[in-house]
């Protein structure tokens, strides 16, 4: 069986799209899948599914989500080999002054590609920080201009819809949790 990690867009934020994580487990368990585990309330699922073609599964649980908590479900579905790739793939330093930057991971679904989406990403120069991975951007804020950041733009781009953003301690954590740490030196 594979590992995959389901990363949900848009519940448990600002009051919208209440999950309980004992829900979503036990949604994800009606579908079959087994070694089921949730990290933090933002929507960071892993799970074990014999299926191995992700536009299916992806499909399966946007489905399964819409209908059992009624709304528009979206998610970034990554393996474990994937989530491996975008550690691997971090620029050189990327997280390693947390006291004076914020770094995130802006996680792509499989319709769009880091090349393209890079160059629609505008940055406040001498802020912000944007690379384009193999399979996501890489995106690092200083801490002391935070309220100058142009990250908020991306979520006004039309392909927001297509992406999930986690912080790069939340990225380690998850890949950790699939025993990525075995592997990779995180």
């Amino acid at each position: 069986m594979t590992q995959y990690i389901a990363l949900l867009r848009g519940i448990n934020v600002g009051g919208k799209n209440i999950i309980k994580m004992a829900d979503l487990v036990s949604c994800f368990n009606s579908l079959g899948f087994v070694d089921i585990l949730t990290y933090i309330q933002s929507g960071n699922v892993i799970f074990r599914a014999g299926e191995t073609n992700k536009t299916k599964l992806t499909s399966q649980i946007e489905k399964a989500l819409s209908r059992q908590f009624n709304y528009d479900s979206k998610i970034v579905l990554l393996s474990q080999i994937e989530l491996e790739t975008v550690i691997k793939d971090a620029p050189p330093d990327f997280g390693t002054l947390p006291d004076k930057f914020k770094y995130d991971v802006i996680f792509l679904r499989d319709e769009l590609t880091p090349d393209v989406i890079i160059k629609r990403i505008k940055v406040k120069e001498g802020v912000d920080t944007a690379f384009a991975g193999s399979l996501t951007l890489y995106f690092s804020r200083l801490t002391s201009r935070f309220t100058q950041s142009r990250l908020k733009n991306v979520m006004a781009l039309p392909e927001y819809q297509s992406m999930s953003i986690r912080n790069w301690n939340t990225t380690k954590k998850i890949f950790n949790l699939m025993g990525g740490n075995k592997s990779t030196n995180t």
